[in-house]
């Protein structure tokens, strides 16, 4: 890290008297050899749209406007949103917005940048998330109505891992089988604590998020495909069987046990084992399993 990548966000941090909030969890990137990646991997160009969450003090902002046709930022801080709307006041392509991105209509956003210009349809996300918000974000994005094509972004460490995890391990979860589902997962870089002001206090991985054309598994109905994923991850100590009889799903024990024995699932087995295919075996047998009861 040299000095004049400190310097640059030390000086806007000086100039606009930012006081970063500890209840938002403010982290901004300060090492800027990690923009690069960062970039390349959103492959971006000027027929695109590019919705970026968190802008902060705007150190990837001004490289997005850059390779993008219209630039996005939401941000979430009143304070910080005034001072990036200064900042970016000459830049044509980019617009700042204040608001919260879990509660955002993205919509709206979308369809005014896109009176702009000729733009290729959908968006691609890019953001260094808020380590509170990221799994709600992300799993509002999976299940949202938006057309995103990729998404970029730097979460903490343990939630790249989780993301990416396969069934059997520690890792694998309700989240791992709800991005794998809609995304293929591949990490771009490592991220120390190091590079941000002030200092994560944890490690950071950049992740893309490709967008699937089609889930890898054909489910003839997501929610119970999803009601399923969150009964067997519910009591993660538990089997399978024991998950599926006392979780949200309100099954008998002996139902649950006829259930996963039609499936060819062994009842003393974990959530953490099944694999997409089990999971929506089991999903789609449900409505007939509610038939016979």
């Amino acid at each position: 890290m040299t000095e004049q990548k400190l310097l640059t966000q030390q000086e806007l941090i000086k100039k606009h008297r930012v006081r970063w909030k500890k209840s938002l969890g403010q982290n901004f990137l300060q090492d800027t050899s990690y923009i690069s990646p960062i970039i390349n991997a959103a492959r971006l160009s000027k027929d695109q749209i590019v919705l970026e969450i968190g802008p902060g003090l705007g150190a990837l902002t001004s490289h997005l406007a850059k390779v993008a046709g219209q630039v996005i930022g939401i941000e979430l801080d009143y304070d910080l949103a005034k001072i990036l709307q200064q900042i970016f006041a000459q830049e044509e392509n980019v617009t700042i917005y204040q608001g919260d991105a879990l509660k955002a209509d993205y919509q709206i956003y979308l369809l005014e940048a896109a009176q702009k210009g000729n733009y290729q349809p959908g968006f691609v996300m890019v953001a260094n998330l808020p380590y509170y918000i990221t799994t709600p974000l992300i799993l509002r994005f999976l299940e949202g109505p938006w057309p995103w094509q990729r998404q970029v972004i730097m979460v903490q460490k343990e939630v790249a891992e989780r993301m990416a995890a396969q069934p059997g391990g520690k890792d694998y979860g309700a989240l791992s089988v709800a991005v794998q589902y809609r995304a293929a997962v591949s990490q771009v870089c490592l991220v120390p604590p190091t590079a941000f002001i002030p200092p994560s206090g944890v490690d950071s991985a950049v992740v893309t998020l490709e967008r699937l054309s089609e889930p890898p598994v054909n489910v003839a109905d997501e929610k119970a495909f999803f009601a399923v994923v969150k009964a067997a991850f519910g009591q993660r100590r538990k089997t399978l069987h024991n998950s599926l009889a006392s979780g949200s799903l309100g099954l008998e024990k002996q139902t649950a046990a006829l259930w996963l024995e039609s499936c060819g699932i062994d009842k003393t087995r974990r959530g953490e084992t099944l694999s997409l295919a089990e999971f929506a075996a089991l999903a789609n047998s449900l409505p007939q399993l509610k038939k016979k009861e």
